[in-house]
């Protein structure tokens, strides 16, 4: 046995573990042994009998709980174990919450605490009713559109016969008692910021670091306009889109999948913590980084977010509306599909980690276009080869010398500027097998 997240071995016995006691009860339960070192090594324990009767006592004084205590003997030697079981209602050690987690005891405080406290109830932040608003801070217009959204993502297809707009918002499980949810004002909302201060997300654009601020803007409205608001803010403001002609029709292309920017700032407005910081989005002239604050649900991992995974949203009636609306396409799949559009876009893979409280998605421009091959030194030949990698993945000396007309001597020369520079990685393989892959 070792020591994990549901296990805790101690030398003695100190009232102070009565916190120790406190955290696994508010998570998943766990034991502690007293009279084992952190080796896990039997090392005995004192009144041993007298520990037996006063900690049942002592934990259910000062926890209001009951432990399993049970003195197990062994080499002669005599240890406690403490058999902590999970409670659904908080568990408090002289006003104070705590939770395991990992190997770690914390003491809960701020908005995790309050989110502590709401999930114990069977309550999200977003399910609280909102007691300073009411219908008249609703805004029709955006009613309006849900609908039409609603009725062509056949998702609700009778709401567009329905002309009581809180028929609609209790349909949405928006009301409580008739009066309007957090949710609601979110979603609905005329002007959110009047009651949540930071429901808004802030764009900036950087130079070379993230000190050299060149401009920002500030993104307001009720959460189904603020995506398509950043998107347009971010498309005349903050990208460049290239251009190109079809016959006689213009083409714009943005430098980032359009789908994979949308997807990542839908995924930042429902799951983000609005009791926190605004969304961030970080513009550089290599990459977009969006970040929101929030954390990862209980046994869900940022490996998990890679593939197909359970949908466990911070706020499930914002994530409930945002699918009904047509929105979000399939539940549990929004990471997935900002993977595969930069990949299949022949972009690397985005990177998804937590930083500084919250999650942070990083998107990565494809640098490798002509202006910035020949400012990396690149002969024409070279650049021709990159272009041909782009389309067909993979590239052989022979097809080199192909390409360019050249000899295999020079093909090779070339193909190993181009490995040193990193730009393309070789197989592995030797002779007729081997082959260049972009890196």
């Amino acid at each position: 046995m070792q020591e994990s997240q549901n296990i805790e071995w101690k030398e003695i016995w100190k009232d102070e573990y009565l916190k120790w006691i406190c955290g696994f009860a508010n998570a998943s339960g766990g034991k502690i042994f007293i009279g084992k070192n952190d080796k896990g090594e039997i090392v005995g324990v004192k009144n041993s009998k007298k520990l037996l009767e006063d900690l049942p006592n002592k934990i259910q004084n000062h926890l209001g709980i009951l432990c399993d205590v049970f003195l197990h003997k062994e080499n002669h030697k005599s240890y406690i174990e403490i058999d902590i079981k999970p409670y659904e209602v908080p568990i408090s050690y002289q006003g104070k919450y705590y939770y395991r987690s990992g190997s770690t005891k914390q003491e809960l405080k701020g908005n995790i605490l309050n989110n502590f406290l709401l999930k114990k109830a069977g309550k999200t932040w977003d399910d609280i009713i909102e007691p300073k608003a009411n219908i008249d801070d609703i805004d029709l217009q955006t009613i309006e559109t849900f609908i039409n959204s609603a009725s062509k993502s056949n998702r609700m297809p009778y709401i567009k016969d329905e002309i009581n707009i809180k028929v609609i918002l209790d349909n949405l499980l928006l009301l409580e008692n008739n009066r309007l949810k957090r949710a609601a004002v979110l979603l609905f909302g005329k002007n959110p910021v009047r009651f949540y201060i930071n429901a808004f997300i802030k764009i900036g654009r950087f130079g070379k670091t993230s000190d050299d601020l060149l401009f920002q803007e500030i993104v307001e409205g009720n959460i189904f306009e603020l995506a398509d608001k950043t998107l347009d803010i971010l498309d005349k403001k903050f990208l460049i889109s290239q251009i190109s002609y079809e016959g006689l029709h213009r083409v714009e292309k943005w430098e980032y999948p359009y789908n994979a920017i949308r997807e990542t700032i839908i995924n930042a407005i429902v799951h983000r913590d609005y009791m926190g910081a605004p969304i961030q989005i970080s513009v550089y002239d290599d990459k977009i980084i969006v970040w929101n604050e929030g954390t990862l649900p209980d046994n869900l991992t940022i490996e998990d977010l890679k593939g197909p995974h359970s949908s466990r949203p911070h706020n499930p009636i914002l994530a409930s509306v945002f699918f009904k609306g047509g929105l979000i396409e399939a539940w549990g799949r929004g990471t997935v599909k900002i993977i595969n559009e930069c990949v299949n876009a022949g972009l690397p893979e985005p990177t998804i980690e937590t930083a500084f409280g919250g999650i942070q998605v990083t998107l990565f421009k494809n640098f490798l276009d002509k202006t910035k091959l020949i400012e990396l030194g690149l002969n024409e030949r070279q650049i021709k080869a990159v272009e041909y990698l782009k389309k067909n993945k993979r590239i052989t000396n022979k097809d080199y010398q192909k390409l360019n007309n050249i000899s295999r001597e020079t093909a090779t020369n070339d193909l190993r500027k181009l490995v040193e520079l990193k730009i393309i990685a070789p197989s592995g393989s030797k002779g007729a097998g081997a082959y260049y892959t972009l890196k």
